[in-house]
C-alpha cells in the first residue's frame, strides 16, 4: 500500500489515470479525502494509513497538484457539490506556483455554476492574480465576463452588463474592462459601487491599472452623484487617486487630503514619474499662502520631494510638530534623513529615549556619537520599543556605537541578551566568550554570524544532551560541525535530520557535505537524493533508473549553485539529470519534476529538448532563473523567436509575460518595442533593478523615455548648454540604471534643482563611466560650491560620484564626523592615495589620534583602514580592536596590512596553534596574514573554517606551503575560491587533493566509496552499512582478497593442518596471484603511481609490469 502511494506521488500521470478510471463512489471518496483537514487515520485490519500525511505529501509533490487540478475540472462537478469542487480547486491552486493556470484552462472551466460557487471560484482567481500570466488573466477574465453577461438583465448593447455587483465580483480583473465598456456603465451602478464599504479596499489593489482606464473610471464616478472634490469621495478612490487631474481652482485643504491618500501610490506597477509630478503640483497648491513650516505636517509623503535647501529652511519646532507624519514616510533619501534628524534633535545635547522613540524611519539620521552618548537605560528602552524595527537601517558604525554603550556600561551580559534580530550579528566573539550564561531561550530571536554559531553551539552542547534543543534554536544550526554530526548515533541523526533539512539555506556547503556522508553511512537507502550531489560525482552512479524521479524532485527543490560549487562536478550532476530525463522535457509534468534544475539545463535541451506542450510551463519557470549562461540565453531567445516571432509583432499580453526575456534581444529588435510599448518596457526595467541589464536593453529603455519626454532646451547657465536637451526630473526617475546612457555634456547641462532632487539616484547608477562621474562631480561643484563648503548630507548623497574626488579635494572635505567617513567608506573602489587622504582627513578634522579611536570609529573608517601602515596599526588599542575583528575581517587589504592585523589578533585570541574554528571564522581575511610556518602548523580539521575571502587573499607563495592533507580538508566552498594563480603554484599531489576537496570527498574515510553501478542498500536505518569497496577497483577483487584462507584451502585440496606443504602453498599462491593480477592492474585507476601514498606499502605491487615502475 505504501509503495503504491509513493509511486503515485512520483508518477502523477498514473494518478490521473487512476482517478479517471474510478467509479463515482470511489472518486467521491478520493475527493472527500482531499477536503478533510483533520489528520485522520484509515485502519484496514492490521494496517494503519495516515491519510493526513498522504494528503500533505500529495499537495506538496510536483505534478500531483497538476493531476488533482485536471481531474477536478474533468469530473468533480459531475460527482460532488459545486462548492466542494471549488474548495478543492482553491486548495490545489494555492499550493501551486501559478503555472497551472495556463490560458487554455479557461476552456475547461464550467459555464453553468450556481451563483455562490461562481463567486467563490472567482475569488480564488482574484487571490492568485499576481501569480497568473497576462494571457491567462485575459482568458479568465473572458470566462468571468461571459458568465456575468449571460446572467445580466441587459437586453441590448445600449445597456451595460457592468453592474455594481459585477464590478465587485471582477475585483482586480476590472482593469481588463475596455474603455468602451467603462463609458457605458450606468452612473447609478458606478455610484452604487463606490458606495460599497469594500469598494475602497478593492480599488486599493488595482496595482496594474493604466492612466487611461483610471481616467475613464474617474470621469464615470464624477458623472454619478459623487463629487470628486469631496473629502469623503477622495477617501473612496483607492489607487484611482494617483491619476487625479482636476487641479483647476483646487482648494488647499483638498490638495492636502489628496496628498495623504497618495501615500498608497507607491504600490502602482509603473507610472511613478507621473505620480511624482502630480504630487509636486499638489504640493504647490497645498502650500499656497502658507509657509513650509506651517504646512509640513499636512503634506504626507510628498515631503520626500523637498530639496535639501527647503529642508534646511525648516525650523526645529516645525519638524517636532510634524514628526508623526515624517517618521512614517517611505522613500527618504539619506541626505534628507540627516537634515531632518539634525533638526529634530537640535535642542537635545544628548538624545533621550522619548525623542528617539518618536523618530521612526528618521532613526538612521542620528549620529553615531549621539547614540554612544546616550544613557544606557534609554538605549535599552529603545531596543525594547517599536522604533527598534528601524535599527536595521543603521550603518555598521551606528550599530557599533549603540552596541559599545550597551556592553561597556553596567552589566554586559544583560546588554547582549537585549540585542535582538540581525543586530545581534554585530556582537563580537570576544564579548560572547566573556559571557558564560547563555542558554537556548535567549537565542531564539537572534540572527547569528557563523563564528558566533560555532562558538555558541560548542558551548551549549556541553550543558545539554538533547540535540533537538540546539538544532531547533534559531540559527544555532549554523554552528554544527562535522564532529558534532559524526558523534550522533544513527537513530538520533535520522530523528533530527529534519532540523537540518528545514534550515538548508543556513548551512554551509561543508556542513551539507558532512550531512551527506553521515546519511550515506547510516541509512543510504532512505537518503534524500539531493544530498548525493554533495558527495563526489561518482556517487551519482548509485542512482538507478527507477529512482530518477525522486532524485530529480529532491534536487529540483534545492539550490544547485550553493550545493555544488565546482563546475566540473556540476556538469557531472547535470549529465545524470539529462540521463534521467533522456535529454528531453516531454510535458508539463517533467517541468514540475525538475523544478529549479530547469535553470541549469544545457542550451541544447532548452532549444530542442523541451516539447511544445511543455514550453509554456517551462517558460514560467525560466522567468525565475537568476543567472542563465550566454548559451542558455541564446537558446531561449531562439525558442521565443520560433514561438512568438520578433518583439515588434508581440501583443501587450505577450510583452508582459515575456518581459524578463527582453534583455535577450538586440537593440534593433527592441527599437520597435520602445515605440509601441514604452510603459511596459520601463516597468520591465524597473523590475530588473539591482541587476546588470545588457547595454542594448538600457539603450532601448533610454529611447522609450526620450520618445515620451517633453522636450525643452536646458536653461542651465553652463557654457555649451544652449539648445541641449538636458535630463529632466521625470526622465531621471524613469531611467534608473539606464541613466548611464546620457552623454557627459547632457549631464552637465542638467538644471540645478533636478540635480539636487536626484543626486542620490544618480550616485547609485553602477553603469556610469569615469567621464560621466567626473561630469557629475563638476555639477556638484556648480550647485554646492567647492568641496570645502559641503556638509555631511551633501557628501552622503554623492554615492559613486565621490570616487572622482582627487586627493586634494578629499582633503578639503569636512570629515570630522565618523558618519561622513562611513558614507564614503561604503564605496570600495578608492585608490590607496584617496583612502589615505580620507583617513588623514578624519584624524585631522576630528582631532583624534589613532590611539583615541573607538570601535565605532574603526568600523566607520572601513576600507580606509587598509591605507594604514604597520606602525599606525600597532597603535590601535586592543580593547577596541577585539570587538570589531569580524568587521575588519571583511576588508580586502594588502598582505602586509593583514599580517599586522593578524599580530593584533594573536594578542586577543592567543597563538594561532590554539585557534578554534570559530576564531578562524571571526578573523575573516585577517587569517590570510598567517605566515607559512603558522599555516603549516594548523590542524587540517580547521581548514574548512577559513572564510573563502581569506583563502583568496592568501599569497600564492604562502598557499603552496599547505600540505596535501590540509588542502584536501579545505571543504568544497574554500576549494572553489582557490585562484588560478594559487593553483599554478601547486604540485600534482596538491592539485589532486584540491580536486578531492572540490568533489566533497570524505577526508576521514576515503575508502568508503560506492560501487560503480548501484548502491549497497541498507536493510534498515538502525543497522550499520556494510563496507563498500572503492568504485575504481573491480568488485570481484575484494571477493578474492578477503577470504584468503578459504581460497588457499580450496586450491590446495588440504585442510588447515597441511599448511607446511610447500607444493600446496606454491599452487595456492600461484592461483591466488592469478586472481589478484587484474585487481592490481585496477590500481592504476587510482591515478599516477607516484600519488598512491599508503598503497606503496602493499606487497602486491611486485606484480606490476616493469613499464609502470
Amino acid at each position: 500500500m505504501e509503495n503504491h502511494l509513493e509511486q503515485r506521488l512520483y508518477q502523477p500521470q498514473k494518478l490521473l489515470e487512476d482517478l479517471r478510471e474510478t467509479d463515482a463512489q470511489q472518486f467521491h471518496t478520493a475527493m472527500k479525502c482531499l477536503l478533510e483537514d483533520k489528520k485522520d487515520l484509515l485502519e484496514l485490519e492490521d494496517i494503519v494509513i495516515d491519510l493526513g500525511e498522504i494528503r500533505k505529501q500529495a499537495l506538496q509533490s510536483p505534478g500531483v497538484n497538476r493531476s488533482l487540478f485536471l481531474i477536478t475540472l474533468e469530473r468533480c462537478f459531475q460527482v460532488l457539490n459545486a462548492l466542494e469542487c471549488v474548495e478543492i480547486l482553491g486548495r490545489v491552486l494555492r499550493g501551486s506556483s501559478g503555472s497551472l493556470l495556463q490560458p487554455e484552462i479557461a476552456e475547461k472551466l464550467p459555464w453553468d455554476l450556481r451563483e455562490d460557487a461562481f463567486k467563490n471560484l472567482s475569488a480564488v482567481f482574484k487571490d492568485l492574480y499576481d501569480q497568473t500570466s497576462a494571457h491567462s488573466q485575459r482568458a479568465l477574465y473572458s470566462w468571468m465576463t461571459g458568465i456575468l453577461q449571460t446572467s445580466s438583465k441587459a437586453t441590448d448593447n445600449s445597456v451595460s452588463w457592468v453592474s455594481a455587483e459585477n464590478l465587485w465580483i471582477l475585483g482586480r480583473y476590472m482593469v481588463h474592462l475596455s474603455l468602451e465598456e467603462i463609458v457605458k456603465i450606468s452612473p447609478v451602478e458606478i455610484g452604487l459601487f463606490i458606495s460599497y464599504d469594500n469598494a475602497t479596499k478593492q480599488l486599493d489593489t488595482v496595482y496594474d491599472i493604466t492612466p487611461e482606464l483610471a481616467q475613464a473610471f474617474l470621469e464615470k464616478i464624477s458623472s454619478s452623484s459623487f463629487d470628486l472634490r469631496n473629502t469623503s469621495t477622495i477617501h473612496r478612490l483607492g489607487l484611482l487617486v494617483c491619476f487625479y487631474d482636476d487641479l483647476d481652482l483646487l482648494d488647499t485643504a483638498v490638495a492636502q487630503v489628496l496628498l495623504h491618500q497618495m501615500i498608497k501610490c507607491s504600490h502602482l506597477r509603473g507610472f511613478q514619474a507621473g505620480v511624482q509630478k502630480l504630487k509636486a503640483n499638489l504640493l504647490d497648491i497645498a502650500m499656497e499662502n502658507q509657509t513650509l513650516n506651517e504646512t509640513l505636517g499636512s503634506l504626507s509623503d510628498a515631503v520626500v520631494g523637498l530639496t535639501h535647501s527647503q529642508l534646511e529652511s525648516l525650523s526645529p519646532e516645525a519638524v517636532h510638530g510634524a514628526i508623526s507624519t515624517l517618521n512614517q514616510v517611505s522613500g527618504w533619501a539619506k541626505g534628507q534623513v540627516i537634515i531632518l534628524s539634525a533638526k529634530y534633535l537640535a535642542h537635545e545635547k544628548v538624545p533621550s529615549f522619548y525623542n528617539i522613540s518618536q523618530m521612526g524611519v528618521l532613526l538612521a539620521g542620528v549620529g553615531t556619537q549621539a547614540f554612544y552618548s546616550m544613557d544606557r537605560r534609554d538605549l535599552l528602552q529603545v531596543l525594547r520599543s517599536t522604533v527598534s524595527l528601524h535599527v536595521s537601517d543603521l550603518s555598521p558604525a551606528q550599530k557599533q556605537g549603540v552596541l559599545r554603550k550597551m556592553i561597556e556600561a553596567g552589566d554586559p551580559a544583560s546588554g547582549i541578551v537585549e540585542i535582538r534580530g540581525a543586530f545581534f550579528k554585530e556582537v563580537s566573539l570576544f564579548d560572547l566568550q566573556r559571557e558564560p550564561g547563555f542558554n537556548t531561550a535567549v537565542l531564539k530571536e537572534k540572527e547569528l554570524r557563523r563564528s558566533q554559531a560555532l562558538f555558541l553551539y560548542e558551548l551549549l552542547s556541553k550543558s545539554t544532551r538533547r540535540p533537538e534543543e540546539l538544532l531547533s534554536t534559531g540559527q544555532l544550526v549554523k554552528g554544527v560541525t562535522c564532529s558534532h554530526i559524526d558523534a550522533m548515533s544513527a537513530d538520533s541523526f535520522l530523528a533530527h535530520f529534519h532540523h537540518f533539512e528545514n534550515n538548508l539555506s543556513l548551512l554551509s556547503p561543508y556542513q551539507v557535505n558532512c550531512l551527506a556522508w553521515k546519511y550515506w553511512e547510516v541509512s543510504r537507502s532512505s537518503m534524500p537524493s539531493f544530498l548525493l550531489a554533495a558527495l563526489p560525482a561518482r556517487y551519482l552512479a548509485s542512482v538507478p533508473a527507477s529512482q530518477c524521479v525522486p532524485f530529480l524532485i529532491s534536487l529540483g527543490k534545492s539550490q544547485l549553485d550553493s550545493l555544488v560549487l565546482d563546475s566540473h562536478k556540476k556538469n557531472s550532476v547535470l549529465r545524470k539529470v539529462q540521463q534521467c530525463l533522456n535529454n528531453s522535457i516531454a510535458d508539463e509534468y517533467a517541468v514540475d519534476i525538475v523544478g529549479k534544475l530547469l535553470c541549469h539545463l544545457p542550451a541544447a535541451v532548452l532549444h530542442r529538448g523541451v516539447s511544445a506542450r511543455a514550453w509554456a510551463t517551462a517558460l514560467h519557470g525560466l522567468r525565475a532563473c537568476p543567472d542563465l549562461s550566454p548559451e542558455q540565453k541564446a537558446a531561449v531567445r531562439l525558442r521565443l523567436l520560433e514561438q512568438h516571432g520578433l518583439p515588434q509583432n508581440w501583443t501587450a499580453e505577450t510583452m508582459k509575460d515575456l518581459g524578463p526575456f527582453l534583455v535577450l534581444f538586440s537593440g534593433n529588435e527592441l527599437s520597435s518595442v520602445a515605440t509601441k510599448f514604452p510603459d511596459i518596457l520601463q516597468q520591465t526595467a524597473a523590475r530588473l533593478a539591482g541587476t546588470f541589464p545588457p547595454q542594448e536593453f538600457l539603450w532601448a529603455v533610454f529611447e522609450s523615455v526620450q520618445n515620451m519626454s517633453e522636450k525643452s532646451p536646458s536653461s542651465a547657465s553652463s557654457p555649451g548648454c544652449h539648445g541641449v536637451m538636458a535630463p529632466s526630473s521625470g526622465d531621471i526617475f524613469k531611467l534608473a540604471e539606464a541613466n548611464a546612457c546620457w552623454a557627459p555634456e547632457d549631464l552637465l547641462c542638467m538644471e540645478e534643482h533636478t540635480f539636487t532632487r536626484h543626486v542620490e539616484l544618480l550616485g547609485a547608477v553602477r553603469g556610469f563611466s569615469p567621464p560621466q562621474l567626473m561630469t557629475l562631480k563638476e555639477k556638484a561643484v556648480q550647485v554646492w560650491d567647492l568641496p570645502s563648503y559641503w556638509k555631511e548630507y551633501h557628501i552622503a548623497s554623492l554615492g559613486r560620484i565621490a570616487l572622482t574626488l582627487n586627493e586634494s579635494e578629499l582633503e578639503q572635505l569636512d570629515l570630522s564626523s565618523i558618519d561622513t567617513v562611513a558614507s564614503l567608506s561604503q564605496q570600495t573602489e578608492w585608490t590607496p592615495g584617496q583612502a589615505k587622504s580620507i583617513l588623514q582627513g578624519f584624524l585631522e578634522d576630528s582631532g583624534y589620534t589613532i590611539r583615541d579611536l573607538k570601535s565605532f570609529h574603526l568600523v566607520g573608517l572601513g576600507v580606509t583602514l587598509c591605507a594604514m601602515n604597520v606602525t599606525e596599526i600597532s597603535l590601535i588599542r586592543i580593547s577596541e580592536f577585539r570587538v570589531v575583528v569580524a568587521r575588519i575581517g571583511t576588508l580586502l587589504c594588502s598582505t602586509h596590512v593583514l599580517a599586522e592585523f593578524k599580530r593584533k589578533a594573536e594578542v586577543v585570541f592567543g597563538d594561532p596553534t590554539e585557534w578554534s574554528g570559530s576564531v578562524l571564522q571571526e578573523l575573516g581575511t585577517i587569517a590570510a596574514g598567517l605566515t607559512k610556518e603558522e599555516l603549516q602548523m594548523l590542524d587540517k580539521d580547521l581548514m574548512p573554517y577559513f572564510q573563502p575571502s581569506a583563502i583568496k587573499c592568501l599569497p600564492d607563495e604562502i598557499f603552496k606551503e599547505l600540505s596535501a592533507e590540509q588542502i584536501a580538508s579545505l571543504g568544497p566552498e574554500n576549494a572553489a575560491v582557490v585562484t588560478p594563480a594559487q593553483r599554478r603554484q601547486l604540485s600534482t599531489l596538491q592539485l589532486q587533493s584540491l580536486q578531492r576537496a572540490l568533489d566533497g570527498d570524505n577526508t576521514r574515510s576515503w575508502l568508503d566509496t560506492p560501487p560503480s553501478a548501484s548502491p549497497t542498500r541498507t536493510p534498515s536505518s538502525s543497522s550499520p552499512p556494510a563496507s563498500v569497496p572503492p568504485s575504481h577497483l573491480n568488485a570481484p577483487c575484494f571477493g578474492v582478497i578477503i577470504p584468503v584462507s578459504e581460497k588457499s584451502k580450496q586450491h590446495s585440496g588440504r585442510s588447515s593442518g597441511a599448511e607446511g606443504d610447500p607444493g600446496s602453498w606454491r599452487h595456492a599462491v600461484s592461483t591466488l596471484l592469478g586472481l589478484l593480477r587484474p585487481c592490481v592492474h585496477s590500481c592504476l585507476l587510482l591515478g599516477v603511481p607516484v600519488t598512491w601514498g599508503p598503497w606503496l606499502a602493499c606487497p602486491l605491487l611486485v606484480l606490476l609490469p616493469k613499464t609502470v615502475w
